[in-house]
């Protein structure tokens, strides 16, 4: 590892876009706030162009930095990039407070691209959970966070209930004479009565239902895995899961490419 890979902890030097791979979003300052513990989401692309001198301005709360400490920062603001119960968020930069480390006074986590799994991880130097006491195992520590989009589902609609009503009328009586299993489908489980959000979902327990990406809402989230065992959990992935762990980080030009202009 080169001394200027180090210095930017995988990323490229200067202004770049960070893509996911799996919903083709730009990592985004939501309504390119600059208060503190705004999210950071995810939302479409704003502007194509990676040239400096043709991108609008308003395009600049979908573009990053990292600065050498390793805090990935937005431009727009300037402002660092925390991680706050899983979430992205904007953090000003605070006196210390005590007991420290603590909740709200707390080192800023360090950002790391690999360009080749196209991950984006996430190291702390205290336990994010930033616990009243001290843990005295460390546990955290043996953990891997790494960035993940989420999959949002469109909302049921009224035909959408009355089709699953008719299939349960029908199917009713006829597991009486065992013609039916009454057993329920993926689709069932995942759209049940139980309130549980799509980043809810224990990674290692989305089904295949629970990766469908077909919402019409532009805006999708970004949250923090913690890994137990990444070796593991790696080996257990499908592609849409990988997927959702893959950024493509783009670095903004000064010049055009072509005519060097």
């Amino acid at each position: 590892m080169t001394a200027d890979t180090m210095q930017t902890f995988g990323f490229p030097p200067g202004y770049f876009i960070i893509r996911s791979i799996a919903s083709n979003r730009l990592l985004d300052v939501t309504n390119d706030d600059v208060e503190d513990g705004t999210e950071i989401v995810l939302w479409p692309e704003k502007d194509s162009s990676l040239v400096e001198s043709r991108r609008s301005p308003e395009a600049n709360n979908q573009v990053f930095f990292i600065d050498p400490s390793g805090a990935l920062c937005a431009r727009s603001s300037g402002h660092a990039i925390d991680i706050e119960d899983d979430r992205l968020v904007l953090r000003h930069r605070r006196p210390v407070s005590l007991p420290f480390p603590n909740k709200y006074s707390h080192p800023l986590p360090r950002f790391f691209y690999d360009t080749k799994s196209g991950e984006i991880t996430v190291q702390f130097e205290y336990d994010p959970t930033y616990p009243p006491t001290p843990q005295a195992t460390g546990a955290w520590r043996n953990k891997t966070y790494v960035l993940a989009s989420i999959p949002m589902r469109k909302p049921r609609t009224i035909i959408d209930d009355a089709s699953e009503f008719l299939t349960s009328a029908v199917t009713a009586p006829l597991s009486l004479f065992g013609l039916a299993s009454p057993k329920p489908t993926p689709e069932e489980v995942y759209r049940s009565d139980i309130d549980i959000g799509e980043d809810e979902v224990v990674e290692e327990e989305r089904g295949e239902e629970a990766e469908v990406d077909d919402s019409p809402e532009d805006i999708r989230k970004v949250r923090m895995l913690a890994l137990v065992d990444k070796e593991i959990s790696d080996k257990t992935l499908g592609e849409k899961a990988r997927n959702r762990r893959r950024w493509q980080v783009a670095p903004l030009r000064t010049v055009n490419a072509r005519t060097g202009a």
